[in-house]
């Protein structure tokens, strides 16, 4: 039977008693520095960290360049082979990460989520099929939550991918592949709390994602459609999301007189005119800088042909609309001409990339 409260208490207070709290004076007073020196303090301390999960970073790339290549290509096979999802667990830290993993599976066109080890053995088992795939992190290898899903695995012959960094741990035993992490310090002073080693787990959850999307072919396009929203959406809409076309487009003819192609230019209103030759394939661009440059009595009845700007910097419908909006900054121009197989389909102009959030 438990203590009493009233019991508890007198036990609490003679043990107060007995063992009195140090005095101030008996106390060590810890001296925590401020201004410029915890300024100085938390620099040093974050280069060290970086140094330390940098070195982590280069032991795993030198494991994988040497003896761990095989085992990741196995694994990145393993993963396409499945008809099913990729399955993510872990326990603490390494859940942490392989919920991140199980996210940017899905981002880059592999199916998966994160399982939770110790909910999996109230029903959490029922999401995992044969047609899956399981990639389970753990550090030691031991982690006992992970047991329930490890005898599932076997028993229903889902394969199962460890990243660990005991090659002999009861994981990568039970395990069709095993990637062995390298051993390396904690940027932790103290080697306790998880950090470079997280880094690592983290790090080669990214190979194998970026291994995987590039078997697939995995394009710009696919990533679009699991990326619509926020500024990631954003910089991912194509020229063709955005362009102008149809009777928006300022053109002219070759043989155009610059009479009539100002007012065009003026109408359409985007500082800009494209001349096109008698295929309707774009020969050139006529700007406000075309304009000054050729400044005078004849301007008027001067031919498009004689003022344009020939091979103009264009784009493509199927461009990104963040590529376009680098073109038009390193150009320092503010718009551009869409074409398709050498004939313009659309305009873009700056504002519209600004309007867009592309920016």
């Amino acid at each position: 039977m438990s203590d009493s409260p009233d019991t508890a208490d007198k036990a609490l207070h003679a043990r107060t008693k007995a063992s009195p709290m140090p005095s101030a004076t008996s106390r060590k007073l810890r001296v925590v520095p401020s201004g410029a020196a915890a300024r100085a303090t938390a620099l040093s301390s974050a280069l060290r960290t970086l140094d330390l999960e940098c070195e982590g970073l280069q032991r795993l790339r030198g494991a994988l360049d040497r003896e761990q290549g095989a085992a990741l290509g196995k694994a990145v096979a393993t993963l396409a082979a499945a008809k099913g999802r990729v399955i993510v667990t872990g326990i603490g830290k390494s859940g942490h990460v392989g919920q991140k993993m199980a996210a940017t599976f899905a981002s880059t066109g592999t199916p998966a989520f994160f399982v939770h080890p110790s909910e999996a053995g109230h029903g959490d088992l029922g999401m995992i099929t044969p047609e899956d795939a399981i990639v389970a992190l753990s550090w030691s290898g031991e982690s006992v939550e992970l047991g329930n899903i490890l005898t599932y695995s076997r028993r229903f012959k889902v394969p199962l991918i460890a990243i660990t960094s005991r090659a002999d741990s009861t994981l990568a035993k039970q395990s069709d592949v095993v990637l062995e992490l390298p051993r390396a310090k904690e940027a932790c002073p103290h080697g306790l709390a998880p950090t470079t080693s997280t880094t690592m787990q983290l790090a080669l959850g990214d190979c194998l994602a970026i291994a995987l999307l590039e078997h697939k072919g995995f394009t710009a396009h696919d990533f679009k459609t699991f990326h619509p929203g926020g500024s990631l959406g954003a910089a991912l809409k194509f020229v063709a999301d955005i362009m102008h076309t149809g009777e928006r487009l300022p053109l002219v003819g070759e043989n155009a007189l610059m009479s009539a192609a100002l007012v065009t230019m003026t109408q359409k209103a985007f500082g800009c005119l494209g001349v096109v030759d008698s295929k309707g394939r774009l020969a050139g661009v006529i700007t406000d800088g075309d304009l000054r440059r050729h400044m005078g009595a004849d301007l008027l009845s001067a031919r498009t042909a004689d003022i344009m700007t020939r091979k103009p910097k264009v784009v493509t419908p199927g461009m990104l609309a963040s590529a376009a909006l680098e073109m038009l900054n390193a150009s320092r121009i503010t718009a551009l001409f869409v074409v398709d197989k050498s004939k313009p389909v659309g305009i873009l102009h700056v504002h519209d990339l600004l309007r867009a959030g592309v920016a």
